[in-house]
């Protein structure tokens, strides 16, 4: 059988690693991550005991990919950026051609290392495009046996209604994520995830966790949380509280924005601005403001000891905001890797008896 050192996986597209860290929990030998932006460097590697690489993927070489891979059971994982992909980008005609031609770069860089397994997470609109069609088409042509599926988050641990889309391609045989975890019934909640947390106020952070800091909000902005109710949102206010654009007849389908999330259900989905009160559904279920960073870490599913920043004075809590909304959750990406772990025990190619090294 092999030795955890005998495989190999490097992350593309990585950020502060979501997915990464999904790998490590399940004891996989995680080398690298590639990403161009040099901000998730610090994050990346401090947790995840891998080298980070600043650099745009469009322009790696699978020559240096198969140099740090070795000679290796090479497994290939990443999210190319998605919000070309995104519901509300799919509504806009100018598209960021250099994003969209990301997946042909991942691609192409599979063609060129030629990985035992790959697996590429997404968002969930992206399955209906030319772009993911030429991905599966390409796997399938270098002889990859491919299975995707949009997933429910919740069905998996993670307390938030995301959907993502999830493929696995291998060359031994037949691979598919593993069965769901969680029954409805076994959701895991905003309760579950963020409920023994400490109260804080609006503007103001818990000195015992720097993370744990909520958004200043005005005047008018205190006086719209304080009038929705817990689940509720701006239909519920006095209409001397309601902004203008809401009163128009394209506003009033924007019912999420302002809202207060409920306890006892999965969080919304978490986005690159989730901190803010008016960019969704991200106001806490009784305490008058917008969720924390810390909550938002949760929420995706973040340990509580993942270190974001590397000291008090490099805190930017915009940039790590941005991180941890463009993460790949670390549950689903263990049940990527606990997808892949089965699958090479099939063909005896994972050793039981791993020490984790991390």
């Amino acid at each position: 059988m092999q030795k955890k050192t005998d495989i190999a996986v490097i992350d593309l597209f990585c950020g502060i690693g979501g997915l990464s860290h999904g790998f490590v929990m399940e004891n996989f030998n995680v080398v690298s991550g590639y990403d161009s932006d040099a901000s998730c460097k610090f994050t990346y590697e401090t947790n995840n005991n891998a080298k980070f690489h600043i650099e745009d993927v469009s322009m790696l070489s699978g020559n240096t990919l198969n140099e740090e891979f070795g000679n290796k059971i090479k497994i290939l994982i990443g999210c190319a950026p998605c919000q070309p992909f995104s519901s509300y980008n799919f509504k806009v005609k100018e598209k960021d051609t250099a994003k969209l031609n990301l997946l042909y770069s991942f691609s192409r860089l599979i063609e060129e290392t030629q990985p035992t397994i790959v697996s590429m997470e997404n968002v969930p609109q992206l399955v209906n495009t030319h772009i993911f069609k030429d991905f599966e088409r390409k796997l399938k042509s270098l002889s990859y046996h491919v299975s995707f599926q949009v997933v429910f988050c919740p069905d998996y641990g993670v307390p938030q209604r995301r959907r993502r889309l999830v493929l696995l391609a291998s060359k031994l045989g037949a691979i598919s994520l593993i069965s769901k975890t969680h029954t409805p019934e076994e959701y895991l909640s905003v309760k579950d995830a963020i409920g023994d947390l400490c109260a804080v106020r609006a503007g103001e952070y818990d000195k015992n966790d720097p993370l744990h800091r909520a958004r200043r909000l005005s005047e008018m902005n205190l006086k719209r949380i304080r009038n929705t109710n817990e689940g509720g949102g701006w239909r519920n206010w006095p209409q001397e509280l309601v902004l203008k654009c809401f009163k128009k007849p394209t506003g009033r389908t924007y019912v999420s924005v302002y809202g207060r999330m409920k306890w006892n259900e999965p969080a919304p989905t978490m986005t690159t601005h989730c901190t803010g009160l008016g960019n969704g559904r991200f106001g806490h279920p009784e305490q008058d403001r917008a969720i924390t960073l810390r909550e938002a870490a949760l929420f995706q599913t973040f340990p509580m000891e993942y270190q974001f920043f590397e000291s008090f004075d490099k805190f930017n809590p915009s940039v790590v905001c941005r991180q941890i909304g463009n993460a790949v959750p670390p549950k689903l990406g263990q049940i990527i890797a606990k997808s892949i772990k089965e699958h090479l025990k099939e063909y005896g190619l994972w050793q039981n008896q791993q020490k984790n090294s991390y």
